[in-house]
This record gives C-alpha cells, sequence and structure tokens, in this order.
C-alpha cells in the first residue's frame, strides 16, 4: 500500500494541523542560520567557505530524524560514498554558458568534467523573519564562471513552514542574467534535489563503496538492503526510478522508514514555472532532484529529445518556484478521511488508480468510502479514466447488483488552520 499512502499523506499535507513557532538564528561566525520549529533543529541554510554552493544542511523529520545523506560532511555507517557534491539539499545546475555548476567539488575532493567547474557564492542576508508557523529567509547569490565573471544573480525567498508531523521549503528563487544571456545548455545534472540516508533509497544488489563502522570507504560486493525501503510516486502514477525517471509531472514524493519513523518526501513544481511540468532525476541510489532544464536528456518526458537550451536574456529575470514537503508518521484513521476526500477531488488518473487500490484494500480502515467515492467520480471528473470499466473488470461494480448507500463523510472543522497550497507560493 506504499503507492495510494503516500498519495493520501500529500493530500493530507495541504490540510491542517496546529502551527508550531519556526524562529531563525544567524550564526554570522559559522556563516549559517538555523532553522527551529518550538526550540529544535529543522535545517539550516549553510554557506561555507569550503563548499561551492549554498547548502540545506541538514534536512530533518517533524520528530527530528535526519534523512538526508551525511557524507561527505559526516562518515556515517553504511552509507554510499558516491558523489560528494551531493551535499543534503542544494539548487544549481549541471550547465550554465559552458560550466558546470552541478558537478563541482566541495575542498578536499576532485572530480573529472568535460567542462570547467563554476560555484555559487553566497553575497547577502537581506531579510530574516520568524514567527507562528512560518519563516521567511531573503537571501542574494552570485553564480560565478569558471573564467570569475558573474553569469547569473540568484534572489531567493525560503518560507520555511511547520505543524504536526509536517515541515514545508517553499523555495523562489529569481535568477538574473548579468551582461550576457544565461544559457542552460540540456543536461541531466539539476536542479533542486535532495540526496537521501540509505534507507531511502531504492533496493539495489550492485556492487558499491560504502562507509564501514570505523568511517572508511570500503568495497562491498553485494548490498545487505535491510531496512532499505524507498518508493518513489509521482504525480502521473509512475512508481521507483524505473518508471519514473526522465518523465514529466507535476510532483513525485518519495516514501519510505528512517529510524522506524514512516516519512514521506515531496518536491512539487509550480504551475506558474516557465517550464512546467518538470522532469524527474530521481535516482534509485537516493538522488531525488526536480530538473526543468534537460529536456534533451530526458527521452521518457521528451521521446523527440528536442533541446529546450533555456535561456535567460541579458538583463532579464526568470523566477522559479518549489515546494519540498516531509511527512511523518502514518495516517490516524480521521487523517485518512480527511485525505481520501481531498483525493476524491483531484482529477488525476494517479488519484482515480489510487482510490481503486484504497477499495481493494481489505485492511484500510476506509475502504467503504473509497468505493463509495468511486461510484459517486466515475460518471463526473474520473470519467475520461475509464473507471467503471477498472471498477467492473477489479470486481469493485456489478451494475444489476449496485444499491445507494449512504456513508459518513467529514466531520466539523475545530480549530485547524490551513497551510497554503503550492499554488499559493508567491
Amino acid at each position: 500500500m506504499k503507492q495510494p499512502l503516500s498519495l493520501l499523506a500529500l493530500v493530507l499535507a495541504a490540510a491542517c494541523a496546529s502551527a508550531a513557532e519556526v524562529k531563525l538564528v544567524e550564526q554570522a561566525d559559522k556563516k549559517q542560520v538555523d532553522v527551529l520549529v518550538d526550540g529544535q533543529p529543522f535545517t539550516s541554510y549553510v554557506f561555507w567557505a569550503d563548499q561551492k554552493k549554498p547548502l540545506l544542511s541538514p534536512l530533518r523529520t517533524a520528530n527530528g530524524n535526519i534523512f538526508t545523506r551525511g557524507f561527505p560532511l559526516e562518515k556515517v555507517a553504511g552509507e554510499r560514498t558516491d558523489h560528494p557534491h551531493h551535499i543534503s539539499s542544494w539548487f544549481n545546475y549541471g550547465n550554465v554558458n559552458g560550466t558546470d555548476f552541478w558537478n563541482s567539488p566541495p575542498e578536499g575532493f576532485t572530480r573529472d568534467s568535460k567542462i570547467p567547474y563554476g560555484n555559487i557564492k553566497h553575497k547577502a542576508i537581506l531579510a530574516m523573519k520568524s514567527g507562528e508557523g512560518s519563516a521567511s529567509l531573503k537571501v542574494s547569490s552570485d553564480w560565478i564562471l569558471a573564467d570569475g565573471s558573474k553569469v547569473l544573480q540568484q534572489d531567493e525567498t525560503l518560507v520555511f513552514r511547520a505543524a504536526k508531523d509536517l515541515r514545508i521549503i517553499d523555495r523562489i528563487v529569481t535568477l538574473t542574467a548579468q551582461d550576457k544571456d544565461a544559457v542552460f545548455k540540456d543536461s541531466k545534472e539539476g536542479v533542486i534535489a535532495i540526496r537521501v540516508t540509505r534507507s531511502l533509497e531504492e533496493p539495489s544488489e550492485k556492487a558499491e563503496i560504502f562507509t564501514d563502522a570505523a568511517g572508511k570507504p570500503t568495497a562491498v560486493a553485494k548490498l545487505d538492503n535491510t531496512g532499505v525501503n524507498g518508493v518513489y510516486l509521482s504525480s502521473e502514477g509512475k512508481v521507483g526510478e524505473k518508471e519514473g525517471w526522465s518523465t514529466r509531472a507535476k510532483w513525485m514524493t518519495l516514501s519510505g522508514n528512517v529510524k522506524g519513523e514512516d516519512v514521506c518526501i515531496g518536491i512539487f513544481d509550480h504551475p506558474k514555472n516557465t517550464t512546467f511540468p518538470t522532469y524527474w532525476h530521481n535516482r534509485g541510489y537516493g538522488l531525488f532532484a526536480a530538473n526543468p532544464f534537460g529536456a534533451k536528456e530526458f527521452p521518457k518526458g521528451n521521446p523527440s529529445k528536442t533541446a529546450l537550451n533555456f535561456t535567460i536574456k541579458a538583463g532579464k529575470s526568470e523566477t522559479f518556484r518549489f515546494r519540498i514537503l516531509i511527512h511523518s508518521g502514518k495516517l490516524t484513521k480521521e487523517e485518512s478521511k480527511v485525505a481520501l476526500t481531498g483525493l476524491a477531488f483531484t482529477k488525476s488518473a494517479a488519484a482515480a488508480a489510487t482510490m481503486v487500490e484504497l477499495a481493494l484494500d481489505k485492511d484500510f480502515a476506509h475502504r467503504e468510502l473509497a468505493n463509495w467515492w468511486l461510484q459517486s467520480r466515475k460518471g463526473n471528473d474520473w470519467k475520461e479514466f475509464d473507471v467503471e470499466k477498472v471498477m467492473k473488470l477489479r470486481g469493485l461494480y456489478d451494475p444489476a447488483k449496485a444499491v445507494v448507500t449512504a456513508v459518513d463523510l467529514l466531520p466539523e472543522a475545530s480549530d485547524a488552520k490551513p497551510l497554503s497550497s503550492v499554488e499559493q507560493i508567491a
């Protein structure tokens, strides 16, 4: 049931919870701004001198579990030691005017590249505001080419939101080309990314290099997949790297269990983005990224392999909006009912397919309600998805035996405070 429950968690996240106090604390000497939720660490915006881009590091769930990979910042037993430039969560790209910002390694590491490396230098903290339920941070950075010239200015607002079992990061990024056009040549390497811990990877048998208990990189011939349970799901119903990589979708989730905690992580594209819906660079080894610029490199989403070569003209700006969502825990019966109702009013093939699976799941507490919603929606918003045909094939609907039944719907809302939807990001 991982696939439908991931979608239920997303629907629930747009619902309600009591707000928490979100506080930003600048530590100028450490070159970072800490984000605290009710006094406990959530993440930090860091711009350390030994890194080639600003980072959000680490990322934690509502229960405080870190779900981003520790390497190369720290040595954690059982973690992979590949791609040292994959650090927690970041925003950059693999080819801007012939310079590679994505693969640029941190100090102490080397990496071969066909094109020269660039770096993104934090310039200033422009504003900070803490508050109940959310906090906002405005920052500015420069994209520096290999020749030392500035190709882009990045002005960004990060909004950190928190409620029970829920954390959200909205990133509103404005890129301004300087005295020359900024050309994002098609590359699979980009743009907004998270590198997750081992348990959220997909199970794999491929030999790799991992950190041993003493903190040393060690070749492992056959992987131990104990506790490795990550599952990707896209808004278009694609599951795993095999189905989802290089496709286009409005959002994608990665669900699994981290240190005994059920977790669902989502990255959302925004309808206002010029490139919506984005392409996905989701790998089973733990790289989770949305890439709006790499069209030619993503054959499933772009079968013709037509190059995009996205360009921001000199002196012009382009704004991109993305949301990272982290939901903790399994849904209670009432939460499932709230999510189920939201799912019923989601017009997509994935939502309809999810409702069918829930109606068939004998262990699902609201199986009868799921079936009721299928009967209700099959003739209107979900008609184009052949829901009635699927229901007949799966044994959920027999017109000769159909009867009208009543079900309990949602209770009145209490003290719930809604969180903004992804479409409401400024």
